[in-house]
């Protein structure tokens, strides 16, 4: 029973610190002309996202993408069928860039082409209402 509480205090403990960064994604902003924006910062191998990304309905959106890796890095986006590529450039270190793109049902995925990273697929894009 001693060794029970410690146990379950690091894995509360553990969780929280998991979850926090889900925990304080927003809801993405779309302005009066219709066009959503996403937030992104890109740090050694990974993104992290603002807004919350799950869930994204097909329309025009930009993706404000922040360097914090120290390194020049890169964003490239491409539509997520038929892997068609809707931007791609560099980002120094510091600095930012927009992209605006128009997402359609095939969903986009997007990643660093420069500093390795996985592709973060949003493929799960929903129908304009």
């Amino acid at each position: 029973m001693k060794l029970l509480k410690p146990f379950l205090l690091m894995v509360s403990l553990v969780t929280a610190l998991f979850l926090a960064p889900f925990a304080a994604a927003g809801t993405p902003e779309t302005r009066e002309d219709g066009v959503t924006v996403i937030h992104l910062d890109q740090y050694n191998g990974y993104f992290a996202a603002e807004e919350t990304i799950a869930g994204l309905k097909a329309g025009e959106y930009e993706f404000v993408i922040t360097n914090k890796s120290g390194k020049l890095v890169g964003f490239q986006i491409q539509n997520f069928k038929s892997h068609e590529t809707l931007d791609m450039f560099p980002l120094e270190p510091g600095q930012q860039r927009t992209s605006r793109v128009t997402i359609t049902e095939d969903g986009v995925r997007y990643r660093c082409p420069i500093n390795p990273t996985p592709w973060y697929d949003l493929d799960n894009v929903k129908a304009a209402s």
